[in-house]
Order: C-alpha cells, then structure tokens, then sequence
C-alpha cells in the first residue's frame, strides 16, 4: 500500500474503479514540436488537449478519478473546473518519475485501486474507445497501447497492487512489451492512440473528431500547418 500527499480528481458519480493519471508539462514547454505548425497558440492549444482528454476520460464509466500531475497553475484551475484536481510534480525527475508519483496519490485514498497512465495530448478521445482499453487491461496485470505510428504508448496500466513500472519517452512501446506487459490490441482505438505532436497529428486529430476546446482553437492553427 503507497501513501502520500495530494488530491486525486474525481468523477461527479464515481462508480466505475479506475484511477487515471495524467501527466502535463507547464504550457510554456508543453508541445514544442508542435509549434512549428500553431506558433504562438501552441500552449492554448497544449490546455485544449488537456481539457478534452480529461473530460473524456472523466465520462468514461470505467473510470472513477483521474489525478492530474503538473506545476502550471493555469492548467491545474482550467483541468479542476472539469472536476480534476492536481497534485505538483514533486519528483521534477521527468516523465516516469511524475507519473509513480501520480499513481502513489491516487492510492493514497484507495490503495487497492487499478490505476493507468494517460497521455494529456488525446484530443480526440471517445469515452467508449477508452472503455474498451479499459475493459481488455483488466484481465492482465499490466497492459499498454501503442501509439498511432506503433513507436511510443498512449496508456499504460497496473492491477490492484501492481506497480506500473513505466517507461515512457520514445521508442517506448518496445521497452514496455520487453517489460511484460500485455499489448491491447489496436484495432478500433484510434482515438486512444491518436497523440498529437506535430501539424500532421492535429490534421488526422480534426478529422477523428476533436474535443470543441481542441476544435474552437485549432482550426486555423490547422490551416497554417
């Protein structure tokens, strides 16, 4: 059982049992690739994603809470007016580092609780798709999604009282089959998978069916790219 400080975001009517962590970098740093195509409505455009990822994610049945890691006040208020709270990356030693963190806090109320990793740049995610994810990583004790291009993850889970064991950044879809956790198969998930990096990612983001944040911002920042 891990303890620890911070507040975990709940769902108004949490009944499903997972808890979600989702990591998100201050917006002046976040996205940095995609600046070439957006300019300077890049870190909107990072919080747009945030919003729509975690409000998806907060009407997906399965999902009970979602604890939100990021030192940027701005999206920490516009994530806990969606009903997510935040708790401070603490840890500052990157990416896996914040998401144990994460996951620590969101076992401090529950420890018992079947957490997962959460990219915050999905704006097109469907409740439905994420619940599939969610349905299929219960049977195993660690699972985890590709991305769209087969090379990183988008989601990654632990059983009750299974460490997550991350190993994001990169080619890390290679390092977390090596790992042992069980590939979800992606068929039918791409807006799961659908990370946006780049002007192309938004593009095929758009055509999926973005979240209205995403959709009210990103329309002309598409037609720069």
């Amino acid at each position: 059982m891990t303890r620890t400080e911070g507040e975990i975001a709940t769902n108004t009517d949490p009944t499903g049992s997972w808890s979600l962590v989702v990591p998100l970098k201050p917006l002046a740093r976040a996205k940095s690739r995609l600046g070439r195509a957006v300019g300077a409505e890049r870190p909107r455009l990072a919080l747009a994603f945030a919003q729509d990822t975690v409000s998806a994610a907060l009407s997906c049945p399965a999902v009970r809470d979602v604890v939100v890691v990021t030192d940027d006040p701005v999206a920490g208020a516009a994530l806990a007016a969606l009903g997510a709270r935040t708790v401070a990356d603490v840890p500052a030693a990157g990416l896996n580092a914040a998401l144990e963190h994460g996951v620590r806090s969101a076992r401090a109320d529950r420890p018992d609780a079947a957490v997962a990793a959460l990219n915050a740049d999905l704006p097109a995610l469907r409740p439905s798709e994420l619940a599939r994810v969610l349905d299929f990583a219960a049977a195993f004790p660690r699972t985890f999604l590709a991305d769209a291009q087969g090379i990183g993850t988008t989601f990654l889970s632990a059983a009750s009282g299974v460490e997550l064991r991350p190993f994001f950044g990169g080619p890390s879809r290679a390092r977390h089959l090596a790992s042992g956790a069980v590939e979800v198969p992606p068929a039918g998930l791409d807006s799961v998978r659908r990370d946006v990096d780049t002007g192309e990612d938004l593009r095929v983001a758009l055509a999926l069916g973005a979240g209205h944040r995403t959709t009210a911002l990103c329309a002309p920042a598409a037609g720069r790219a």
